[in-house]
């Protein structure tokens, strides 16, 4: 059945682009979408009212009709491909990101961002604490647990604060800073996971060792890896398209691979490849040529996460999920609050804040994979579907009327208008100049 692979992956390609217009008709995130497709085609299992169609029809032939067209929206020959391709999204993902990360960038935000970001990551990584204790779950499980709900949706918060023309507002620069220091924790984090979960420590010195091994290796690598940065530059200097982006994908392969065989998450290899690469001269060139890889590939990478999970496991999470979701969006617009006063903003700023730091998609299913990779319970997986789904759509929403909430609350605050930037301008603006 071989032969059917090709049209299976059109057929997955086909729905991914289908919803992605349809999330864009409704000025929806698209994530959400990718993966609610993935659950509903992956089950070999009829729907219940095919079920019940198929039963109250007793005809043979239209059922043999339906399996054999059903079989092509199970994607039974191609799923272990769609992973792959899946594997290769959060490696663009990753990388992309670090692109566009600058340790400067969050050092020149100033002490506000520092605040409020460390406000931000403690609460919810407490949140997560708290929640792994309800739920009654072993170490590892609560570690992935809390990894997960303190991780916000770089892609979701970008496209929200475009959609909503908020690049110019004053706690937009904030809002920026506090996803940098986000990303920086869950960096470590996913080191500390790698050695706990992904290298099987089974003792704490195993863990600290492995863990050690694997902050070693990111501070090496960012050391050494921008002294090559200049011999990269030759080069990769008047190379044909072909060239450049062989050089620029074999290099970021081998990293992660390399990161993986040390037991080092590959999508920290990722990670600190694009750091790497965000020193090159040829950035601009790196980003408009890795972009639309990041795009395809990561909505592949959604979509197939969706088909890995089987929609009828998720009830027993629907609950646990639904009360950390609620409590995210409490402790963001917590940190929030202090983010905007130690930044000398009005009080309804943290709204504005908390409601869009709220998304989760991309980096809580990252560690939720982890946490699959290494054998942990299956709960994991369905918690942080119902979670991620409800955060991703329930936070741009929020966000969309945050200034109605606020009114609504305590009333209407006066305000200047200042004249609109776009997201590119916002972040030239706080980004260091490179030679």
């Amino acid at each position: 059945m071989s032969h059917i692979i090709i049209l299976e992956i059109g057929i997955a390609v086909l729905l991914v682009a289908s919803v992605g217009l349809l999330a864009n008709r409704l000025r929806f995130s698209v994530i959400p979408f990718f993966i609610i497709i993935g659950m509903f085609l992956g089950n070999k299992e009829y729907p219940d009212f095919l079920v019940t169609f198929l039963e109250q029809s007793d005809n043979t032939a239209l059922t043999h009709g339906i399996e054999k067209v059903w079989s092509f929206f199970t994607f039974s020959e191609s799923k272990p491909f769609i992973e792959f391709m899946g594997r290769l999204g959060v490696l663009f993902l990753l990388f992309y990101l670090g692109l566009e990360f600058s340790v400067g960038r969050l050092i020149k935000s100033g002490k506000s961002i520092i605040v409020g970001g460390s406000l931000y990551v403690a609460l919810n990584f407490v949140s997560g604490l708290f929640i792994g204790w309800l739920m009654g779950l072993p170490f590892k499980e609560v570690m992935v647990l809390s990894g997960l709900m303190t991780s916000s949706s770089t892609a979701i918060v970008a496209k929200v604060l475009t959609d909503l023309k908020r690049t110019a507002n004053s706690e937009t620069e904030v809002i920026m800073g506090m996803i940098m220091f986000d990303d920086l924790f869950i960096a470590m984090h996913i080191s500390f996971l790698s050695g706990l979960i992904i290298a099987g420590g089974t003792s704490v010195w195993a863990v600290l060792g492995t863990s050690l091994l694997a902050l070693g290796f990111i501070l090496a690598f960012l050391i050494l890896g921008r002294r090559l940065i200049p011999f990269i530059d030759r080069l990769l200097q008047e190379k044909s398209s072909e060239l450049f982006i062989l050089i620029i994908f074999s290099l970021l392969f081998v990293i992660a691979g390399v990161s993986e065989t040390i037991h080092v998450a590959e999508a920290i290899g990722a990670l600190m490849a694009g750091l790497v690469f965000a020193d090159s001269k040829y950035i601009k060139k790196i980003e408009a040529m890795v972009l639309p890889y990041k795009d395809f590939f990561g909505a592949m990478f959604f979509f197939s996460f969706g088909l890995s999970i089987d929609i009828y496991t998720l009830g027993g999470a629907i609950g646990w999920a639904t009360l950390a979701a609620v409590i995210t969006v409490l402790c963001n617009v917590a940190s929030g609050y202090f983010a905007a006063h130690f930044s000398k903003m009005k009080p309804r700023a943290s709204f504005d804040i908390g409601f869009t730091l709220s998304a989760r998609g991309e980096f809580s299913i990252i560690m939720a994979n982890i946490g699959k990779a290494g054998g942990l319970l299956p709960i994991l997986q369905s918690f942080v579907v119902v979670y991620v789904l409800i955060l991703s759509i329930v936070s741009p929403l929020l966000t969309k009327e945050s200034r109605r909430l606020w009114n609504a609350l305590f009333g209407k605050e006066e305000g200047i208008s200042k004249p609109r930037k776009t997201l590119a301008d916002l972040e030239a603006s706080i980004s260091p100049k490179k030679d």
